[in-house]
C-alpha cells in the first residue's frame, strides 16, 4: 500500500494534493486496494457546490457502490474524463492519472483539519 507523503489525507480515504486555491482529489491506494476492480465512477457535474464531509459522488467496483465525499468545501471545477472509459486508472494510479475531481477551495483552513500522511498510515494501519 502507497501513501504518497505531500499529499492530504481524509479519514474516508480521499486524497487531496493542494494547488493554491483548488485541491486534486481522489481515493488512496488504500481505498481502491479495499473496493477490488473499479468498473464505474459517476463523475460530479462542473459547478456543483460541496461542503467538507458530503457526499459528492460515487463510484462502483466489481464489490460494491461507495461514496466519495468532499475533502473540502467549494465548487467543482473539473472533472477526470479519463475515468469514463477508463476507470481502472483509479486501480492502477490512484494518485496520478486516477485523480476524480478538482475543487475550488471556498474556505483554505479546513486545509489544516486534513490528515497528513503519517497520520492516514496510524488510521489504516501502516507505521
Amino acid at each position: 500500500m502507497k501513501i504518497v507523503e505531500d499529499l492530504r489525507y481524509t479519514k474516508d480515504h480521499e486524497w487531496v494534493r493542494i494547488e493554491g486555491t483548488q485541491a486534486i482529489v481522489g481515493i488512496t491506494d488504500y481505498a481502491q486496494g479495499e473496493l477490488g476492480d473499479v468498473v464505474f465512477i459517476e463523475l460530479p457535474e462542473i459547478g456543483k457546490k460541496a461542503k467538507a464531509h458530503t457526499t459528492v459522488t460515487t463510484i462502483e467496483s466489481v464489490k460494491a457502490v461507495s461514496d466519495i465525499f468532499a475533502p473540502l468545501s467549494g465548487t467543482i471545477i473539473k472533472v477526470n474524463d479519463q475515468l469514463n472509459d477508463n476507470p481502472e486508472l483509479v486501480n492502477q494510479q490512484p494518485y496520478d492519472e486516477g485523480w476524480i475531481f478538482v475543487i475550488e477551495l471556498e474556505n483554505l483552513v479546513e486545509v489544516g483539519q486534513l490528515l497528513d500522511a503519517a497520520q492516514y498510515g496510524e488510521l489504516v494501519g501502516k507505521h
